[in-house]
């Protein structure tokens, strides 16, 4: 298992590009679920520095955080509630130019401008989430649900 990340500068594409290949090196081995998320998440909040970055798991009828980098956060979401639950009930990404404008946008912090989530699927349901906040509005961009979409499609989460 690689535990080293380089961390590089360029589009966002290129970052993306170099990101890909670490984190599948960060997994491989790995069985542990936890253990392959929290190392996602890292080495994605230390590529992009972005405000929150984490899963959520479905666990008993409800998105319950699971690891993460930042501040703390809602610990858990209600099917149909904020960003999260209406991606949940989507089955799809989501992505929010400006938080303030979603309907029922949950503010875990005042400090999110925009915001994407992401769903984990599995078998045509939706098992968690990942969700990632910017500081900066109009953040997050198809290039980001193309490789957001691939990086939650590389963890095995049997």
């Amino acid at each position: 298992m690689a535990e080293d990340l380089n961390v590089i500068e360029g589009t966002k594409e290129e970052q993306y590009q170099s990101l890909l290949p670490q984190i599948q090196g960060l997994m491989e081995g790995e069985t542990d679920l936890i253990a392959n998320l929290a190392n996602v998440v890292a080495a994605l909040k230390e590529q992009f520095k972005w405000f929150w970055v984490g899963f959520y798991l479905v666990k008993d009828g409800v998105l319950v955080v699971g690891p993460f980098q930042g501040p703390v956060a809602c610990t858990r979401i209600r099917k149909g509630k904020g960003v999260c639950g209406t991606c949940w009930v989507e089955k799809k990404t989501i992505i929010v130019d400006d938080v303030t404008k979603f309907p029922g946008h949950i503010a875990c912090s005042s400090l999110s401008s925009s915001e994407i989530v992401v769903p984990v699927m599995r078998d045509n349901k939706v098992i968690g989430v990942l969700d990632v906040d910017s500081d900066q509005l109009n953040y997050f961009d198809a290039t980001d649900q193309k490789y957001l979409e691939q990086i939650v499609a590389m963890i095995n989460f049997v």
